[in-house]
């Protein structure tokens, strides 16, 4: 994004994030979200339910738990979508 001249934000993050869910590319999902945190880019609930769902395709559940506690540290709330994925993993 950098090399476009384009701003990083929340919103082409999650966008990231939810592409990587789709394709099932679970490590550069998290990846995504380590970036988001080091670019000090907002997360939110989105942000992290589209990371756990693409562990949860890949079968990376371990991963997957792993986020909600990640989550709890970052002080992002769960809802029914996060919770949901989580408990599918």
């Amino acid at each position: 994004m950098a090399r476009a001249k384009v701003e990083a934000n929340t919103i082409s993050y999650n966008a990231a994030v939810s592409a990587c869910e789709k394709c099932g590319e679970w490590q550069l999902a998290l990846g995504l979200l380590s970036t988001m945190a080091q670019a000090k880019v907002e997360t939110y609930t989105i942000s992290y339910s589209a990371a756990v769902s693409a562990c949860e395709k890949c079968r990376e559940w371990q991963r997957a738990l792993g986020l909600l506690s990640t989550m709890a540290q970052a002080k992002v709330g769960s809802n029914t979508i996060s919770f949901r994925a989580h408990i599918s993993a």
